[in-house]
C-alpha cells in the first residue's frame, strides 16, 4: 500500500505518514474468528515489570489466523481483505467450499474473488500452500513451518519473503529474509508469494502519541539513571566508561549472547551481522 502524507498544520504532522488503505475491502472483522486479547502491560505473574516499555494502547481483538493451512484439497475463495491490529501484514478472509471461514496472511497479488488451495496438488500461485517437496527451486515463499504439522512459524511479517534454493535428500535449503540459509524438511508446508503491505517499514510514526496508541511506552537511557538502576548510571555528568550492558549486566549492542542450540546443525550459513 502506498504512503500518504499530510499538510503540516501542526509540527507533528510535518513528517507523519500513514498507509493508504485502499486495498482494504472490509471495515468490520468476522465476528466468529475473533478472540479477546488480554494485555499484560509487560508484567509477569508476580506483577513485576519483566518487559519494559509496554503498556496502554488501544483496545483490540485478536484475529485467529490459519497458519497450519490444513484444509487439504478444499478450494476457497477470497471474500475480503482486512486490517489486523495485531500484525504488520494485512489478512485475507477465505470462504471455503464446505462453508467454513478462515483468515490467512495476504500475499502480494491475492485479490478478492481469487481461488486459493492447500495441498501437494495446488498450483504455484500466490496464496496457495504446498509442501516444500512440491515447490520448484527459486520460488519465493512465506509462512514456513519449522516442524511438519505445527503451522507456519517463520517469514510472516509485512513484506517478508524467503527463497527456496535447492533440495538435498530429505531437506530443502531456504534463504530467509535475514540472509541466513537453513535446512528444512521437505514435508514442511510453505505458502507461495511475498507477504503484502510492503511499505509498512517506510511509515514514519511522526509523534510520540502514535507510539502510545500502539502500546509502546517511552524508553529511558541507562546513562541518565542512578547506579542502583543501571550499570551505566551515576557519575558526575555523562560517563560512557562501561561496556554496553543491559540493566542485568548482560552484553548488548552487538555482544553475542546466543548459546548453542539444537537448531545449529540446520543452519548452513549465518545471517549477516
Amino acid at each position: 500500500m502506498p504512503l500518504k502524507g499530510f499538510k503540516p498544520y501542526t509540527a507533528s504532522r510535518r513528517f507523519l505518514t500513514v498507509l493508504d488503505k485502499t486495498e482494504i475491502t472490509k471495515d468490520r472483522p468476522e465476528k466468529a474468528l475473533l478472540e479477546p486479547l488480554k494485555r499484560s502491560g509487560g508484567r509477569n505473574n508476580h506483577g513485576e515489570v519483566s518487559s519494559w516499555h509496554r503498556g496502554g494502547g488501544h483496545k483490540r481483538m485478536y484475529r485467529r489466523i490459519d497458519f497450519r493451512r490444513d484444509k487439504i484439497g478444499v478450494p476457497a475463495r477470497v471474500a475480503a481483505v482486512e486490517y489486523d491490529p495485531s500484525r504488520s501484514a494485512l489478512v485475507a478472509l477465505l470462504h471455503y467450499a464446505d462453508g467454513e471461514k478462515r483468515y490467512i496472511l495476504r500475499p502480494i497479488g491475492l485479490e478478492v474473488g481469487m481461488a486459493v488451495l492447500s495441498g501437494a496438488e495446488a498450483d504455484i500461485l500466490p496464496g496457495n500452500c504446498l509442501p516444500l517437496r512440491n515447490i520448484p527451486p527459486g520460488t519465493m515463499v512465506h509462512n514456513i513451518e519449522l516442524y511438519p504439522g505445527r503451522g507456519g512459524q517463520m517469514v510472516r511479517a509485512a513484506g517478508a519473503a524467503a527463497q527456496l534454493l535447492s533440495k538435498e535428500g530429505d531437506f530443502a535449503l531456504v534463504k530467509l529474509p535475514s540472509g541466513e540459509v537453513r535446512r528444512m524438511r521437505l514435508e514442511c508446508m510453505a505458502t507461495i508469494g511475498q507477504v503484502g503491505n510492503v511499505d509498512h517499514e517506510n511509515v514514519t510514526i511522526g509523534k510520540a502519541g502514535r507510539s502510545r496508541w500502539m502500546g509502546i511506552r517511552p524508553t529511558v537511557r541507562g546513562v541518565v539513571m542512578n547506579p542502583v538502576d543501571h550499570p551505566h548510571g551515576g557519575g558526575e555528568g555523562r560517563v560512557k566508561g562501561n561496556h554496553p550492558q543491559t540493566p542485568w549486566g548482560y552484553p548488548t549492542l552487538g555482544g553475542k549472547t546466543r548459546h548453542r542450540t539444537k537448531s545449529d546443525p540446520y543452519i548452513v550459513q549465518r545471517r549477516k551481522p
